[in-house]
């Protein structure tokens, strides 16, 4: 079976159909045909030739750094480098630790960034960030996604201060892809530490991991015995963990998925009861019935198949929410739902995260509002549920592409707010939406606990009643029949 260390090109050769390298070589000076990888047509007047649009010529914008201004040891002329760089050639049949090139994945083009982990542990050194620089501008000069295969060890000690630079050098590039709305994809094998962690890792859209990689800002050898991807995983700084043999159809499930947006989320079709509540208690009841459809059953029979995304980026994960990003006839969608749990703030920040990325990708966004409210222990106070509540409150009203909402149960104040278009929200007919629980109004209020339902029918918290109200569009209705998708 495959590992996380198995070098670039047969990696590549494994993930893409087609690949045509980046040349390399001294200004004006071309490296001659392309390396291949795969079974794509690489001829130079294919779509990953020199002659088509990708205009890859070594005399135009991408012309790798020359050595001459380096030495042969390096920028610290440090004794015996070039030796080494000698043995890593003569080991791997690269010039440097990275391979970059456009690849055929899965029917998607892509720029592709893959590290040669045999060549001095896949350290970053200045020409190492030449070559991730000319790989991201490719990429927004032809509008491509990018995909980064990481496996490296951080900076390279032998070129000092000057390799450590290329950090910002790298972070650059992935600020102005992002500006350009172009998705980043990053592929965590092992390792995956230091610099290379702090910027292609863990500053992509997506983060993918391998099994078994160690992953972490500190590598085995600064703090054993390293930190490894399952543990980023649970932290929410990792979205899905995969083996190696499933990386290459979950690659282009992803890319395909970033790269195909739709124009606004359909309002999905109520999967529990038609008849309306008489009471605004009986409303309550129905959306607190354990056999009611939950999100899993609603973006089962939305989507025809969807991927997840993981985390706060923060180190959070709420199990009470559910986001990613699914395909419906042809066309992608993001999603944010609750699960009927209160909401923590991780929940809040990574649905802030996820509409924040569909909306700088062009994908719609789909919520779904289903909470009795937000936590308020001291534990979410302490994680900042208030900030969090606000940057969800925030990315949605600053959205550019549409969000569709739909209350599917319990809309308990402002942790279901937080979810909610409030242009574009719609109920089932067992749900309710209300300023707070008709528990707690009554606790306020000073009622005795008994008034708790003439409290409910006060708040006209009902479907009906929030279409009269104006707080909603409409009620969905129940569809005759709904194929239930997969997720992986």
């Amino acid at each position: 079976m495959p590992c996380g260390r198995e070098p670039a090109r047969e990696l590549i050769g494994r993930v893409a159909s087609a690949f045509a390298e980046l040349p390399e070589g001294p200004p004006g000076e071309a490296s001659g045909p392309f390396k291949s990888a795969g079974d794509g047509d690489l001829g130079a007047d294919g779509p990953f030739g020199s002659g088509g649009d990708g205009n890859l010529s070594a005399d135009g914008p991408f012309r790798p750094a020359s050595d001459d201004s380096l030495g042969a040891n390096g920028p610290l002329n440090w004794p015996g480098y070039g030796d080494q760089l000698a043995r890593a050639t003569s080991l791997t049949g690269e010039h440097e630790s990275v391979v970059c090139g456009v690849a055929d994945l899965g029917g998607t083009t892509a720029v592709v960034v893959a590290f040669e982990f045999g060549f001095l542990g896949g350290s970053l050194g200045t020409r190492t960030g030449a070559r991730i620089e000319q790989a991201f501008t490719h990429a927004r000069e032809q509008g491509l996604p990018v995909v980064s295969l990481v496996a490296t060890g951080g900076s390279r000690m032998q070129e000092g201060t000057p390799a450590l630079m290329q950090l910002t050098r790298i972070a650059r590039q992935l600020t102005l892809t992002r500006r350009a709305g172009l998705p980043h994809i990053a592929v965590l094998r092992d390792p995956t530490t230091g610099g290379g962690w702090a910027t292609l890792g863990a500053g992509a859209d997506i983060v993918l991991g391998v099994r078994g990689a160690q992953v972490g800002f500190a590598g085995s050898r600064v703090r054993p015995p390293g930190y490894s991807v399952t543990q980023q995983f649970a932290a929410g700084l990792v979205d899905q963990l995969l083996t190696p043999d499933e990386l290459p159809a979950r690659l282009h499930r992803w890319l395909r998925l970033l790269t195909t947006p739709g124009d606004e989320a359909p309002v999905p079709h109520a999967l529990g009861q038609a008849a309306l509540p008489p009471t605004g208690w009986d409303a309550v009841v129905n959306a607190r019935a354990l056999g009611r459809p939950r999100a899993k059953q609603y973006l089962g029979a939305y989507f025809d198949w969807h991927e997840p995304v993981n985390g706060d980026r923060a180190g959070g994960v709420d199990p009470g929410v559910l986001c990613g990003f699914g395909q419906r006839d042809g066309r992608t969608f993001a999603y944010a739902a609750q699960c009927g749990t209160a909401t923590r703030p991780a929940g809040f920040r990574t649905a802030a995260r996820l509409v924040e990325l569909a909306d700088r990708l062009g994908v719609p966004v789909l919520t779904l509002v289903d909470t009795p409210g937000a936590a308020n222990d001291a534990a979410a106070e302490k994680a900042g549920v208030g900030a969090a509540i606000a940057a969800l409150f925030t990315a949605i009203a600053g959205a550019r592409v549409p969000v569709t909402t739909l209350v599917v149960g319990e809309g308990g104040s402002g942790g279901a707010l937080a979810f909610a278009a409030p242009d574009r929200m719609w109920v089932t007919p067992d749900s309710y939406f209300a300023v707070i629980s008709p528990e707690l109004a009554t606790a306020i209020l000073k009622r005795d606990p008994a008034q708790a339902r003439r409290t409910a029918d006060q708040l006209r918290l009902r479907p009906q009643d929030l279409v009269e109200l104006g707080v909603a569009r409409g009620i969905a209705q129940p569809d005759r029949s709904a194929d239930q998708a997969t997720a992986m």
